[in-house]
């Protein structure tokens, strides 16, 4: 599509530097997306196989869980589940992976005293207990990789719209215009160039009558 501007010079040399730009512009959003592209990949990857090993790890837990609801009763597992032994704090941080900024978690476990009796608590559920506690640092972990993936995924699609942008809209209207422009001028050179010659045609011409017309006179 033609951009509605004037056929002058100087808008041609105004829209040859922008598309220059744009085409700088192109190339690192495009090696910006590959890289992008990269760097999902092996997060996602990482995120898989934690997931897979979780999923290993943790088989069992909510069947633990359903015989301890079943043995204790539903009020006295919830009762249960609402007291810990330890107190966890989670602290994020951030890391730009290609300009993203991603989410990183650590946390400061302090022991505290048991709030309930082992004896009152069915040991399907302090089994169940046990083992999500000892996978806790996976778990911290797969939510942080989850919301990678999910960052670079949702920056990878707004690269992607940005890189479609410039290289089937934009490049190809600059790219048209300054081909019309170029057009409009050679054009206009043209009909200036002829027109010049019809005045020099002329010019010769009356120069010619002038001269004959003298010449009569003088012959007179």
């Amino acid at each position: 599509m033609i951009l509605n501007v004037n056929a002058t010079r100087m808008e041609l040399t105004r829209l040859k530097k922008e598309y220059r730009i744009a085409l700088s512009g192109h190339k690192l959003l495009k090696d910006k997306r590959d890289e992008m592209m990269r760097q999902f990949l092996i997060i996602a990857k990482q995120c898989r196989e934690l997931r897979s090993e979780l999923a290993s790890s943790l088989s069992g837990v909510a069947q633990e869980f359903a015989i301890a609801s079943a043995v204790m009763g539903k009020n006295r597992l919830k009762t249960a589940l609402m007291m810990t032994d330890k107190e966890m704090t989670v602290d994020v941080s951030y890391k730009n992976v290609m300009s993203v900024p991603i989410a990183q978690f650590s946390y400061d476990e302090e022991n505290m005293p048991k709030s309930y009796s082992d004896d009152f608590t069915a040991r399907e559920l302090t089994a169940g207990i046990q083992k999500l506690s000892d996978n806790k640092d996976k778990l911290l972990k797969l939510a942080e990789l989850e919301g990678a993936v999910a960052k670079l995924a949702s920056e990878l699609e707004k690269t992607r719209r940005r890189v479609n942008s410039l290289e089937y809209v934009m490049i190809p209207n600059y790219r048209d215009t300054i081909k019309f422009i170029k057009m409009k001028i050679e054009e206009n050179d043209r009909s200036n160039t002829t027109r010049l010659l019809k005045v020099k045609d002329m010019m010769i011409e009356q120069r010619i009558y002038q001269n004959k017309k003298s010449a009569d006179s003088a012959s007179k």
